[in-house]
C-alpha cells in the first residue's frame, strides 16, 4: 500500500506524466496554477519541458507547436483563460492536433470569483470554438479520477488526433485526498498512429474505415503541411465544396462514431428505486451522500455519475433512464447539461436543481430535491 495525500491538480500532473506527457505550457490563473507548479517540479527531471507563456494565447500555441512536433502536450487554465484559448482550440480541431486542455472551473462570468468553484463552462467547452464540431470532455469526481481520466484524456487525444478537455472544478482541484497509488487500475498508454516516413505522405488522408489520419511530426524526413484553413487530404488550402464537406463529415464522424468506446461513468443502482438522479463532477459526491441518507430512511434512489460529458452519451442515458419513473438532474450551474438530458429523454419531465453562488451544493439540499422535487 502506497498512501499519499494529493490534491486534484497534483493528480492531474501525475496522470499526465504517466500518460507520457513531456510538454506543458500555461499562464498562472487561480485555481489552475498548481497544475503548472506540479508540472514544473516533475517535467524537467523526466526529460520534459515546462514553460510559462506570456499569456494564455501564447501558452496553448506553444503546446500545439510541441504536439505538431510529436510530443504529448497539456495546458491548464480556468474560465477567463479558456475564453482566450478559443481560436487555438479551433485550430486543434480543424488541423487534428492532439492536446489535453485542463479547465479548472471557477465561478463566472468573466473574472467572477477566483477562489469559488462552479461548473459554468460546460456548454462553452463544447461550443466555444468555431465550426461547431464535436469535442471530447471528461469530468473527474475526485482525486482518483484526476489521475485516471487525465490518462484517458491523453489516450483519446492521441487516438483521435483532437483536443480533449478535463472539466475539473476548483473544489476537486484544490482539495487534498488520501490515495493508494498502488491500488489504481491505470489504463494502458496509447500513442498516435504514425505514417511511414519513407513513403509519400498526405497529412490528412483517411478512409471510411480509418477516419483518423496517420501522423508525421513537423521537422522530420518528410514535408508536413499544417493549416488552419479548409484543406483537402494533401493539406493544401481548398474552397472545393466536395472536399470541404468530406473533411467536415470525417471530423465529426471520427468522434461521434466511437463515442460508446469512451463513455465513462459510475452507476449506483438501488433495488426498488423509482428515481434516478444524474450528476457529474464534485456535485455527484454530495448526491451520493444524500442518496445514502435517503436509503437509510427507506426512500431509495439510484445515481448515474457521468464522467464523459461530450459527446453526450445518448445510448447510456436512454438505457439507464428506461427503468425509472422519475429523473432528477443536479448540477453546479444554472442548467447547462440538463438541456441535453431533456433533449434525449423527451417527452419525459425532468426535475432539475442548479446552484451557482460560490458554494457547494449540500447533501441536505439534494435530499430535499429528490424527496420533494
Amino acid at each position: 500500500m502506497a498512501l499519499t495525500l494529493m490534491e486534484g491538480n497534483e493528480a492531474i500532473a501525475w496522470g499526465a506524466l504517466k500518460a507520457g506527457c513531456r510538454f506543458f505550457a500555461g499562464y498562472p490563473i487561480t485555481p489552475a496554477t498548481t497544475v503548472y507548479n506540479a508540472m514544473l517540479q516533475r517535467l524537467p527531471p523526466a526529460g520534459g519541458i515546462c514553460l510559462q507563456g506570456e499569456d494564455e494565447i501564447a501558452s496553448i500555441g506553444f503546446c500545439l507547436g510541441a504536439s505538431m512536433a510529436g510530443h504529448k502536450a497539456m495546458t491548464a487554465t480556468s474560465g477567463p483563460g479558456i475564453s482566450l484559448y478559443s481560436e487555438q482550440i479551433s485550430f486543434a480541431v480543424g488541423s487534428e492536433i492532439p492536446i489535453v486542455i485542463v479547465d479548472v472551473q471557477r465561478l463566472g462570468p468573466s473574472t467572477g470569483s477566483a477562489t469559488r468553484g462552479a461548473d459554468g463552462d460546460i456548454q462553452f467547452l463544447q461550443w466555444g470554438s468555431s465550426g461547431g464540431l464535436p469535442v471530447i470532455v471528461l469530468a473527474p469526481v475526485d482525486v482518483r479520477d484526476c489521475i485516471v481520466l487525465t490518462m484517458q484524456a491523453f489516450n483519446l487525444a492521441e487516438r483521435f488526433r483532437c483536443p480533449v478537455f478535463m472539466a475539473a472544478n476548483k473544489e476537486i482541484a484544490m482539495t487534498r485526498e488520501t490515495l493508494d497509488l498502488e491500488a489504481l487500475d491505470l489504463p494502458a498508454v496509447e500513442t498516435r498512429s504514425m505514417a511511414d516516413p519513407d513513403a509519400p505522405f498526405a497529412p490528412f488522408a483517411a478512409s471510411p474505415h480509418a477516419p483518423v489520419p496517420a501522423f508525421l511530426p513537423i521537422g522530420g524526413k518528410r514535408l508536413v503541411r499544417q493549416t488552419s484553413s479548409t484543406h483537402g487530404p494533401d493539406g493544401y488550402i481548398t474552397t472545393a465544396p466536395e472536399l470541404i464537406a468530406a473533411n467536415q463529415d470525417r471530423l465529426m464522424r471520427k468522434i461521434l462514431s466511437a463515442a460508446d468506446a469512451f463513455t465513462f461513468y459510475d452507476c449506483e443502482e438501488a433495488p426498488g428505486a423509482r428515481t434516478l438522479v444524474i450528476s457529474y463532477g464534485v456535485t455527484a459526491r454530495a448526491v451520493s451522500d444524500a442518496i445514502a441518507r435517503l436509503a437509510a430512511g427507506g426512500n431509495p434512489a439510484s445515481l448515474l455519475i457521468l464522467k464523459t460529458l461530450w459527446p453526450v452519451p445518448e445510448a447510456l442515458l436512454r438505457a439507464k433512464a428506461a427503468a425509472y419513473e422519475r429523473i432528477v438532474v443536479i448540477e453546479m450551474n444554472m442548467g447547462q447539461y440538463v438541456r441535453e438530458i431533456q433533449r434525449i429523454l423527451a417527452p419525459r419531465d425532468i426535475v432539475f436543481y442548479g446552484q451557482m453562488n460560490g458554494e457547494l451544493i449540500r447533501p441536505e439540499k439534494v435530499q430535499e430535491v429528490i424527496a420533494h422535487g
